[in-house]
């Protein structure tokens, strides 16, 4: 067998692997685009809307504390001066993006069952068809929805890493307490949750420049 013929023979040979190889290649290109893409698409989507809620938030939060102050009758301004124990603290925690998303998270998590003992509290003090209890109601809800574009950003994100859950088991109530008490508590819980929006709307805006405009830099690059 001559030369010529041996390399006609070893190209034959390597035609399938070769064209295997370059369809490898190709559908992995086109994975890595896929995801890409599709975490562009959350940065693109899911972050603005996850701000855009947490702004509005911020602003019934104010609305809030205002309403829940003209509606504790007199010394409402004392009570919203006094502290109180059992508060979830504001702060975030983390020095990474996903520990920064992960406790905002589990934070939400941890204000739900003292917006509902505020709820339960003031439906005892304020007329059924309270403002208050209205505006309440509402903040509520929408931080259980914030809670779910957090954590479907973070996902997206993060999809590797499990969906974090609050530390330190159920979240602490206080004991039973008297009016006072409820009204402190009450104006306490509003106030740190607010401070915690401030928070939480900063954080994301640095997520967005750490996270999601490094993304975009680096898929421009390679794709």
């Amino acid at each position: 067998m001559n030369g010529h013929v041996k390399s006609m023979h070893y190209q034959q040979s390597m035609g399938p692997a070769t064209t295997l190889l370059s369809l490898l290649l190709v559908m992995a290109v086109v994975l890595t685009r896929t995801v890409a893409a599709s975490r562009n698409q959350h940065c693109g989507n899911s972050l603005p809307q996850t701000l855009k809620l947490t702004r509005l938030l911020q602003k019934e939060s104010v609305d809030l504390i205002k309403t829940y102050k003209a509606s504790q009758g007199e010394m409402s301004d004392l009570f919203c001066t006094v502290a109180a124990n059992d508060v979830p603290d504001p702060s975030i925690s983390g020095l990474e993006p996903s520990e920064k998303l992960a406790s905002i998270y589990t934070h939400l998590q941890a204000f739900f069952p003292h917006f509902k003992r505020v709820y339960e509290q003031q439906t005892d003090l304020q007329p059924p068809m309270s403002k208050l209890l209205t505006e309440l109601d509402s903040v509520r809800d929408r931080s259980r929805y914030l809670a779910v574009l957090v954590n479907i950003f973070y996902q997206s994100l993060f999809p590797n890493l499990p969906v974090p859950e609050p530390a330190g088991g159920p979240t602490s109530l206080p004991p039973p307490q008297n009016v006072f008490q409820q009204k402190v508590y009450g104006c306490a819980v509003l106030q740190t949750f607010k401070e915690f929006l401030s928070n939480v709307s900063r954080e994301l805006r640095t997520v967005k420049t750490q996270v999601c405009r490094r993304r975009i830099q680096i898929n421009t690059l390679f794709f």
